[in-house]
Order: structure tokens, then C-alpha cells, then sequence
């Protein structure tokens, strides 16, 4: 039997999510819902198996090894675990910087401090 993990999201993760659904609205509402769908059933499907996303490549490049993600094109969800809870730490647009992203994020300590359950 496989272990059961709780899925919490980081307030700095469900803003991301907020934005991008924002972002994508303002030319379809229908896109929005469908991109919104298709992030959350992702990050909180119930057969979560957390180990089969990889580790952000480049964290990896750093040495970081604790944050993984899961793709939905184009669409990078990062996260980490700890002991039965996994955390969604932020979402990223693959087609941008993600390195300038997650340092700026890092830097304002979003990713490692800011956590609420949903």
C-alpha cells in the first residue's frame, strides 16, 4: 500500500496560480478555467506519488535538491516534501527566466517561508 501525502499550498504558490488564471482571462474565460482545472488536478491529484517529479534543474545546478516539480506545458508546478505533506511552493511560465524567478522569489524568502494550508 502507498503512503498517503497531504497537499498543502504555499500562499506565494496559490498568488502564482491566481495571476496566471488573471493573466489568461483577460482573452478567455473558458482557457482560464480549463488552465486552473488542469494545474490543481495535478498539484492534488490523489495518487500523488511526490518522488516521480524531478528536482528543479536548475536548483539542482546549486546543489539545492529539496524542490521538485511537475509539468502542465507550460506550466512548472515547484514543490517540496516533508515527512506526509507535500508543499506547492510556486508555479512558473516555463518559457521565462526561471532561474531570475526563483532567485527573486528565494531572495524575498516566498518560496521558503510563506506556507498556509488550503
Amino acid at each position: 500500500m502507498s503512503k498517503i501525502y497531504k497537499v498543502k499550498w504555499t500562499s506565494n504558490a496559490k498568488e502564482d496560480l491566481l495571476n496566471i488564471v488573471d493573466y489568461i482571462k483577460k482573452d478567455s474565460l473558458s482557457a482560464a478555467r480549463k488552465v486552473y482545472g488542469q494545474i490543481k488536478e495535478k498539484a492534488q491529484s490523489s495518487n500523488f506519488f511526490p518522488l516521480r517529479g524531478r528536482v528543479v534543474p536548475e536548483l539542482l545546478k546549486e546543489g539545492i535538491t529539496i524542490y521538485r516539480e511537475l509539468i502542465v506545458q507550460p506550466w512548472r508546478i515547484i514543490y517540496k516534501i516533508e515527512n506526509d505533506t507535500v508543499f506547492i511552493m510556486a508555479i512558473f511560465d516555463s518559457r521565462q527566466n526561471v532561474e531570475e524567478l526563483l532567485l527573486q522569489k528565494l531572495l524575498r524568502g516566498h518560496i521558503l517561508t510563506k506556507q498556509s494550508s488550503q
